[in-house]
């Protein structure tokens, strides 16, 4: 009598659980709860995202800041002055006037179509 009493409960609580896995599953799959485990999916990546961009931006500046000591670059306080501005050439060594040509194209050689 026992042993049938314990299988009988036995059964009866493997049936709930069970019922009560599939029921959590049905909920899972209803639209409202896919779209919201999408949002928060979005949200998880669109963090995960920003949080690689902030580390790959921490890694130039390492990487930036290495470079300047190793070509010596790392003085900031140290001032240039602009170099003196150069004098433009006054005279060019093509002409610039516009002939007509034999075929009536102009340009500085005549050869020009345009």
């Amino acid at each position: 009598m026992f042993r049938r009493a314990f299988w009988f409960t036995t059964g009866a609580a493997a049936g709930v659980w069970a019922t009560n896995k599939v029921h959590q599953k049905l909920r899972k799959l209803q639209p409202d709860s896919l779209a919201a485990q999408a949002a928060d999916k979005a949200v998880e990546t669109g963090h995960r995202l920003r949080q690689f961009a902030l580390d790959v931006r921490t890694g130039m500046a390492d990487r930036e800041e290495q470079l300047h000591d190793a070509l010596g670059l790392s003085s900031q306080t140290e001032v240039r002055e602009l170099p003196a501005p150069r004098r433009a050439v006054l005279e060019t060594p093509y002409r610039t006037t516009r002939t007509t040509g034999p075929n009536g194209l102009t340009g500085p050689t005549g050869k020009e179509d345009h």
